[in-house]
């Protein structure tokens, strides 16, 4: 189907403000960037927040810790920002963190882990991986019921889909379900999702590329598992997984997949490709009614698997 006429008009807009692209600016001007892209939302109200740290293979790792205003326990779910392992934290987060607490009932864990350049593959995944240990043994405090999801938006969704991996081959938390909203799975930018759309939708092509340069400049190692899980040998025994992609995003193919993949290994697995819209749809699930159906599904989904 065609671009959806939001997303239509918000790219009309953006291509008539002059600027470089994102491959054109040093890391901290793409973070400026990304931060304006997804603002803070104060009206989005939930029972509690907590600023925390905890533990890490190389110093402390923050959390930002979301209680929903129901009274608990609540299924735990570990959160991995977007942004190609380059930019994003914890605030471009906040309103999908805020929203996900109250609308799927989680306590939701906010990671903000290293970024690269600075801090490159695989520092992001260690970081995640002991966060996520830290929720997982602490989950009586937290208010947890005893059911752990991950969740993540495309390069949080790759950590999100490697912590799974992990988990199981080192006997790590158990994960009850993943969700990954619009993975990077692969580091191949060949298939055709990436040649049909890449340019002039959100996520381009060209960006992908810079941002898998500054995560894993080595070409070799982007074929590890726990850079390119698609690329593990072997996906069975995984937790259940809902993988949505976007009609008009360079990462389609590969998240859908993903869910293939999966679902041949013998792991639970369904993918939902979003028809007319475009890479990072979550950022306006408070603005669009387009956006908005498919995070309730998503909502909808994690509510069913951690009931």
């Amino acid at each position: 189907m065609p671009l959806v006429p939001e997303y239509q008009a918000m790219l009309e807009a953006l291509a008539a403000e002059p600027g470089p692209s994102i491959p054109e600016m040093s890391p901290e001007e793409a973070r400026a960037l990304y931060r304006m892209m997804r603002p803070l939302n104060a009206d989005l109200t939930v029972g509690e927040v907590i600023e925390r740290s905890v533990p890490g293979p190389a110093g402390e790792v923050p959390l930002r810790i979301y209680r929903p205003q129901a009274p608990g326990p609540h299924p735990l779910l570990a959160y991995f920002h977007g942004g190609g392992w380059v930019i994003g934290d914890l605030d471009t987060a906040d309103a999908a963190c805020r929203d996900l607490c109250e609308t799927a009932g989680c306590v939701v864990a906010s990671v903000d882990y290293r970024l690269a350049p600075e801090h490159r593959f695989p520092a992001a995944v260690d970081d995640c991986y002991a966060a996520l240990e830290w929720v997982c043994g602490h989950a009586e405090e937290l208010g947890g019921n005893g059911r752990l999801a991950v969740a993540g938006e495309s390069a949080g969704g790759n950590l999100a889909a490697v912590l799974c991996l992990k988990a199981r081959d080192e006997a790590g938390p158990k994960i009850d379900f993943q969700l990954l909203l619009y993975p990077v799975v692969d580091h191949d930018l060949s298939r055709p999702s990436y040649v049909d759309n890449s340019a002039g939708y959100i996520l381009e092509t060209a960006t992908m590329r810079w941002f898998w340069e500054h995560y894993c400049p080595d070409p070799a190692g982007r074929s590890h598992p726990h850079a390119s899980p698609l690329r593990a040998t072997d996906h069975g025994e995984l937790p259940p997984a809902l993988v949505m992609t976007a009609e008009f995003d360079p990462l389609r193919d590969e998240g859908n997949l993903y869910a293939e993949t999966l679902a041949a290994a013998g792991t639970p697995a369904e993918a939902v490709c979003c028809d007319g819209l475009v890479h990072d749809f979550f950022a306006t699930a408070q603005q669009f009614e387009t956006s908005r159906a498919p995070f309730k599904a998503a909502c909808a989904a994690l509510r069913k698997a951690l009931r």
